[in-house]
Order: C-alpha cells, then structure tokens, then sequence
C-alpha cells in the first residue's frame, strides 16, 4: 500500500472537504492518507521543499513551483467576494501605504502577490511576516500600520476595532474581471499520473460528500478549528468552497492563467515552461 503524505490547513473550507477522504467516506484503494495539518506559509515552504506528495498551496507559491507540482482540479479555494482584506486602526483609512509597515501572513500568500500588484510601490522591508492569527492584534496595538488579512479574520476584523481600507478580492474583480484565485491542491508530477489521477476523482468525491452532507463533517471540522465560534466557521465554509472547489473548470483555470500572466508580467512569478 502507497503512503501519500497530504498537507492542509486546519481552517474549515480545508478539513471540511477532506473529512470524507480522511475518514474512507469515498473510496481510494491502494493508498494510505497521511495527513499534515500546517498553517498555510508552512505549507507553501514545505512544498517548495518538496516534502509534500499531495499538499494545498497558496496559488502564488505554486507558482514558483509549476515544473515539479501540477493543481488539481479539484479542491481549489477560488471564487468572488472572497478575497483578502487590508485592515488598518480607525483614521488610517487613506494612509499611504508605501510608507507604512504591513502585517502579511506569508511572503508566498497569494493574499502576499495581490497586494504586490496592488501596490508595487511598497518595499519588501516594509512587509512583516507573521501567522495570519497574529496580525489583527499587532495592527490593533500599534506593532504595524496596516495588516493583510485572510481567513476567518474577514469575518472578525471589526472585533478588534479596525477598519477595512481595501477588498483586495473586489479590486481585482473590478480591474480585471475574473474570480480570484487564493489556494488550491497540487500533487508532486514524480507520484506519477495514476496516482495524482486516482487521488483528483476522489477529493472530488469528497467534495460533493461535504457539500451534500454537511453534517458528517462537524466534528472533524470543529475540532481542528479550535475555539472558532460555529458561526464564523460555517461563514467560512460558505465563503471558499464552492462549485470551483469540486471542479476548477475552464473559467477556474483562466482566472488562475490570467493571474499568472500579469504576475510574471511584473516579474514576480518565473514564466513557466510548456507542460
């Protein structure tokens, strides 16, 4: 029996569409699943590490990793309405960003590269990682100007007393048309395409069980999410899964292209070579 390593985070859009997978609700025979549950910049660098045989990325870091992963078309965090935010103390709404220190959760984010088109003018050394969990409160108490927000913390921002300066989902959307591509799963190309294949058809499966029996999954779900109020989780379920997730289709697959075209325009992603 084959052991597949499959990183995902413990946020509810990942452990709700692969509870059904994990738990044998769909079938894949031949394979032992072994899940890694990391926050989503480990993921990334892990990957690029090439530690992962089937993983979920950050769209702008697979980007960089196109010659050794190849996306499945299933499980992709893609859609409108959904992107990341810019969060600031009230009053800052109109600063200058490219003088400001900026909270970003992972240089490898795609949350990291939308802010890049967003705002070129902003130096790298102004942009300071840390865990997504982290950067409302360090924007509340004066550790950073600014915090690029993602997750849950859409939905929890104004707890902390802090403002939305910019929808980075709803300026992308304006300026060029396409849902945003935030997060999908890639398979490393050397587990060769039986396996990758096998493994697509079932977390697509997997998909349609969590969609189609939402109730199976509560408990998997809560419990990775910790103290997450069931509100918010479910809010975040609505928010990143959805018919992109269970097939990437051909309008997935143009929003993620167009993307990567404007971005190794800007010379931000490498230009990938045919595949």
């Amino acid at each position: 029996m084959k052991t597949l390593r499959v990183g995902l985070s413990p946020c509810p859009n990942d452990t709700f569409i692969f509870h059904a997978l994990f738990e044998g609700l769909v079938p894949l025979e031949g394979y032992r699943l072994e899940p890694v549950f990391e926050d989503v910049e480990t993921l990334n660098v892990m990957a690029r590490d090439g530690a992962l045989e089937i993983t979920k990325i950050s769209f702008h870091a697979w980007g960089h990793l196109r010659d050794t992963y190849t996306l499945l078309r299933s499980g992709s965090a893609l859609g409108r309405g959904c992107g990341p935010l810019i969060v600031v103390r009230p009053g800052d709404e109109k600063r200058d960003l490219s003088t400001s220190r900026i909270a970003i959760p992972g240089k490898l984010t795609s949350a990291n590269l939308l802010l890049r088109l967003f705002a070129p003018r902003v130096p790298p050394a102004s942009l300071i990682e840390m865990t997504f969990d982290r950067i409302m409160e360090s924007v509340q108490s004066g550790e950073v100007d600014a915090g690029l927000i993602i997750h849950e913390s859409r939905f929890t921002y104004r707890d902390f007393g802090l403002r939305k300066m910019v929808d980075l989902g709803d300026w992308w959307e304006e300026v060029h048309g396409y849902p945003i591509p935030l997060g999908g799963i890639i398979a490393r190309r050397d587990i060769g395409e039986e396996t990758i294949e096998a493994f697509d058809r079932a977390l697509s499966s997997s998909v349609l069980h969590a969609m189609n029996h939402p109730e199976d999954s509560r408990e998997f779900v809560r419990r990775h999410a910790q103290e997450m109020d069931d509100e918010v989780m479910t809010a975040h379920i609505g928010l990143y899964v959805n018919d992109f997730t269970v097939n990437l289709g051909e309008e997935g697959a143009r929003a993620v292209a167009h993307l990567f075209a404007i971005a190794e325009t800007e010379g931000i992603l490498p230009a990938a070579g045919p595949r």
